[in-house]
């Protein structure tokens, strides 16, 4: 695989965390790859932050595979191909678009990614990723609910006693979002590895709510939601599932977009919410504990990235 100065950075990065840790006392660092190129978002800068992120833990080496811009020849899709069987967890910050005539991955990436997850790997869905691959089934299958037409299948919400309420196809909203907002994030799970130990409620700034998610919505453990004033309903914004052997986790969390502070991704609950379902995807555990200065319920608690 060829590296790019960015990678060796992000490379750079990982090895100079390692020489802070005690090898003795710190598990195995899990082998994380992540896949960016094409996204209405502003992805360089969420790649950026995620690596950081997870390199500030010293638990995670971190490599990017940057796919061919949008409009490149055929011969440049025809030579890239991330090696997914070389790591344990893959994050996908690609979204080609949400359309039948989307950019898609050849055929052949796209088989490579089902058999890594389905023999064993993890996968992570960052934001728009799950806006991508409207055509892929098994790509829907492990998201479960991405940034389809409410005439694609059911959507799902959560009641005020966090029971899960299923939205029958061809109802409910399209997709969306308002603007940006501060929202509280709400713990349905408090037991799962990834959320275990959160308080139940806590501040996010600055964030995107998505509405109005559509999908096969089977196999679903949501994690978490958020109260959208739009939907006028409880919306899922963290949820996993297992497919085959491996594991997915999906975050609706960490939006960017070009020329706009990003404050989202300086909040400690979404650092530490994002590390941990790494982990998890990676690992099927989770040992990163939840900080001491952790958001409460009225105020948001931030850690300046770079």
């Amino acid at each position: 695989m060829t590296i790019s100065r960015r990678q060796f950075t992000l490379r750079s990065l990982a090895l100079l965390a390692v020489s802070f840790r005690d090898a003795h006392s710190q598990p195995a660092q899990a082998r994380v790859l992540i896949v960016d190129g094409v996204n209405n978002h502003d992805w360089m800068t969420a790649t950026h932050a995620i690596a950081e992120i997870l390199t500030a833990t010293t638990l995670f080496s971190v490599e990017v595979s940057t796919s061919p811009p949008r409009g490149a020849p055929q011969e440049a899709w025809n030579s890239w191909g991330p090696d997914f069987s070389r790591y344990d967890v893959v994050i996908n910050n690609f979204n080609g678009g949400d359309q039948a005539n989307g950019i898609e991955w050849p055929l052949r990436v796209q088989k490579s990614l089902e058999k890594f997850v389905r023999d064993g790997g993890g996968l992570v869905v960052y934001h728009a990723a799950n806006n991508a691959f409207l055509t892929w089934k098994a790509y829907n299958d492990m998201i479960g609910l991405g940034w389809r037409s409410k005439s694609f299948g059911p959507g799902l919400a959560v009641s005020n006693d966090d029971k899960i309420v299923v939205i029958p196809k061809g109802t409910g909203l399209e997709p969306g979002h308002p603007e940006r907002l501060d929202f509280q994030i709400h713990v349905r799970d408090t037991h799962h590895p990834i959320t275990a130990g959160m308080p139940r409620v806590w501040m996010h700034p600055s964030e995107q709510l998505t509405h109005g998610q559509h999908g096969p919505a089977e196999g679903l453990t949501i994690l978490t939601y958020a109260h959208s004033p739009v939907s006028i309903q409880n919306e899922p914004m963290d949820w996993v599932r297992p497919y085959g052997k491996g594991r997915v986790y999906t975050t609706m969390l960490g939006h960017t977009w070009v020329g706009e502070p990003t404050p989202n991704l300086d909040c400690v609950g979404f650092q530490t919410l994002l590390s941990r379902g790494v982990q998890w995807a990676a690992t099927g555990a989770v040992t990163i504990p939840i900080p001491s200065n952790f958001p409460g319920p009225e105020e948001v608690s931030l850690r300046k990235l770079t």
